[in-house]
């Protein structure tokens, strides 16, 4: 009985350790492959949307198009495969997709729980509220009795629950399976509220039959940290992905952008060098080439060409920087330092 355990014990070990070794070849997969396999949302402006030609745009989307361009030279060489959000993390644990990268909430949960390493933040965003103006509503906190539409699945409808619950309100959870048709319920009044991440109430509002009808209300309800995911096991692919955001914000910060990234190569300034790869070797470590982050910056931009480009003040969306602006500028968004 005790050899028949250890046995078991050791052939458990081997698949673990197959397992392991299979799960670590992603970067080598992806590069061999040719593509980058991105799951994003169904559909949502300024984060991850098709055009009617099926070209997809968003901050989301320009996450794996950096990541492409540095594994594999080519920004465009992505498959874009849109998920619900009941989803996305089954079609990133079982290996259809090769970074999910959807406007998802990094929690405990999912960090611990799922298989799933989150590699960094691409947008700092919040819970809020989305009502029609006629409702004559000024806060959050008058909600009481409330038919409130939501997304299934997602920390949003988690969050709704403790804000009532923590403020002794009622209210009544109209629950969708996608973020457009919650916002489609609210179109057509089967709620009084929207309630999600507040670019996506942005988001959502301009694509209501009037947006000058509804009104995002003040109060902000959650953090909520959005930013790429991997699976666990595989540091290699970790460590690409999560460095390729961190070069995007260290780009900004050294004021290096797609228009003058080749001027930048003959760089006096050791920090400038080794992000665009012309001292030390920050790719080599990496499983990349030195000058990985040439690819990324000429291609997709360092961190704020995306984000004016997707979301910015001459967007539909319109956002304006606040956490998101560089922790030099007032903001909260701040990379480990290429060294």
């Amino acid at each position: 009985m005790n050899k028949t355990i250890i046995s078991m014990g050791l052939a458990a070990t081997g698949l673990l350790s197959f397992a392991g070794t299979t799960q670590a070849a992603t970067l080598q997969d992806v590069q061999d492959a040719g593509e980058l396999r991105c799951g994003v949302s169904n559909g949502l402006p300024g984060f991850s949307q098709p055009d009617s030609s099926g070209n997809w745009a968003g901050i989301d989307v320009d996450t794996c198009r950096a990541v492409a361009a540095a594994v594999l030279g080519d920004a465009d060489a992505v498959e874009f495969i849109p998920l619900t959000a009941a989803e996305r993390f089954t079609a990133l644990q079982s290996g259809e997709i090769d970074v999910l990268s959807r406007n998802t909430t990094w929690t405990t949960t999912r960090d611990a729980s799922l298989g799933l390493n989150f590699t960094g933040t691409n947008y700092y965003d919040g819970q809020g509220f989305l009502i029609k103006t006629a409702l004559g509503v000024d806060s959050a906190y008058d909600l009481d009795g409330a038919a409130v539409c939501t997304q299934a699945g997602t920390t949003t409808e988690l969050n709704l629950a403790d804000f009532f619950r923590a403020n002794d309100m009622e209210y009544e959870a109209v629950v969708f399976d996608t973020s457009e048709a919650s916002a489609q319920g609210f179109d057509n009044n089967r709620c009084d509220v929207l309630t999600s991440d507040t670019s996506q109430l942005a988001a959502l509002k301009t694509q209501l039959t009037d947006p000058d009808s509804a009104e995002i209300l003040p109060e902000i309800i959650s953090k909520e940290p959005l930013g790429p995911v991997v699976r666990q096991g595989d540091d290699e692919w970790f460590n690409v992905v999560k460095w390729v955001l961190f070069g995007q914000i260290n780009a900004e910060e050294y004021g290096i952008t797609s228009e003058n990234v080749e001027e930048m190569e003959s760089s006096d300034n050791p920090s400038v060098q080794r992000i665009v790869g012309t001292s030390g070797n920050m790719g080599e470590i990496l499983g990349l080439d030195d000058d990985f982050m040439v690819d990324v910056i000429s291609q997709v931009g360092n961190y704020g060409e995306m984000f004016e480009r997707n979301v910015g003040p001459d967007t539909p969306l319109g956002l304006n920087r606040g956490n998101n602006a560089l922790w030099t500028d007032g903001g909260i968004l701040y990379a480990p330092p290429f060294r």
